[in-house]
């Protein structure tokens, strides 16, 4: 079996599509058409049933696909990487992520692929854009802190921290001293990160805090506007430790007692599986899993 057949297999598996895959591949549909029959006389068994809008893939397809599928992805990616390293990498990366993390803990990595030439564009969205742009092809990496539940996407956890929540000493001290912590912090205004308080909801559930109608004060995807505020006396609010680490340091922020503990947030590097035949992109997602990895390691 041919890898371009292979490859052009997992395009249409992934897509559920002959003619989504012969614009990822640059291929016409005749062509596409043609790799997956010629696999499909060397397997003996059909791969897809073809529908009226795209194609199922059949039991033998599935086999097919969990077999080959993060094997092909790695071999690409690894021809891509060592293409590279030979080769001029410069261009355009269009790179996707939460607007704090990318300023405070992402930018500083960049600094290789900048000096290698590449550009790079910063785009700053939510966990559900994050995804979206990525797998429509509008980004080429992203960085969510969301569960990826895209079967186009493939993903890598590059950073872990706690989560903490988190006011200002007079406040902090005012709610972790009261006789009934949850009735005080209930009152108190809450600084969020969107509505559904994402992050805000996970800890109090830890914490055992029921919170049928808590309203934010304040929301806002960037929670160095929240950290501001706090700092400010303001309000209190949940945000990875990073956010907040320098202030509690400083004396500008300080940590809530958590009645049962704190929680975990992983932030990981989203990417297509065929967006790696690209040196540029395979290049950058390399270089910043090993940034991240040694710069910042993570644990469970």
């Amino acid at each position: 079996m041919s890898l371009i057949r292979l490859r052009t297999f997992m395009e249409v598996y992934r897509q559920r599509s002959i003619s989504g895959a012969a614009r990822t591949l640059n291929l016409t549909q005749p062509a596409v058409s043609q790799h997956i029959s010629g696999l499909e006389v060397a397997v003996g068994r059909p791969l897809f049933e073809r529908l009226a809008h795209g194609v199922q893939p059949t039991v033998v397809a599935d086999d097919l696909a969990a077999d080959i599928g993060d094997k092909l992805d790695a071999a690409e990616s690894a021809l891509a990487s060592a293409r590279a390293r030979s080769m001029d990498v410069s261009g355009t990366l269009q790179l996707i992520g939460h607007a704090d993390f990318m300023a405070e803990k992402l930018a500083g990595e960049l600094l290789p692929l900048l000096e290698n030439g590449i550009r790079v564009h910063m785009h700053t969205g939510d966990g559900p854009l994050v995804a979206q742009m990525v797998s429509e092809g509008h980004c080429d990496l992203g960085i969510t802190a969301h569960p990826v539940t895209d079967s186009r996407l493939k993903s890598e956890v590059i950073f872990t921290d706690r989560v903490l929540a988190v006011a200002s000493p007079q406040v902090a001290q005012r709610l972790n001293q009261s006789a009934d912590f949850t009735a005080a912090l209930l009152n108190e205004p809450l600084l969020a990160y969107n509505l559904e308080l994402s992050l805000t909801a996970s800890w109090l559930e830890k914490n055992r805090i029921r919170h049928p109608s808590l309203l934010p004060a304040m929301v806002g995807q960037d929670l160095r506007g929240q950290r501001t505020l706090l700092c400010k006396g303001f309000g209190w609010s949940v945000m990875p430790e990073f956010l907040c680490q320098p202030q509690i340091l400083q004396g500008e922020l300080m940590p809530l007692n958590a009645p049962v503990g704190d929680i975990t947030i992983r932030y990981s590097l989203i990417w297509q599986p065929g967006s790696l035949r690209q040196p540029r992109i395979a290049h950058a997602r390399q270089t910043l899993l090993w940034q991240m990895a040694n710069l910042h390691p993570h644990s469970e």
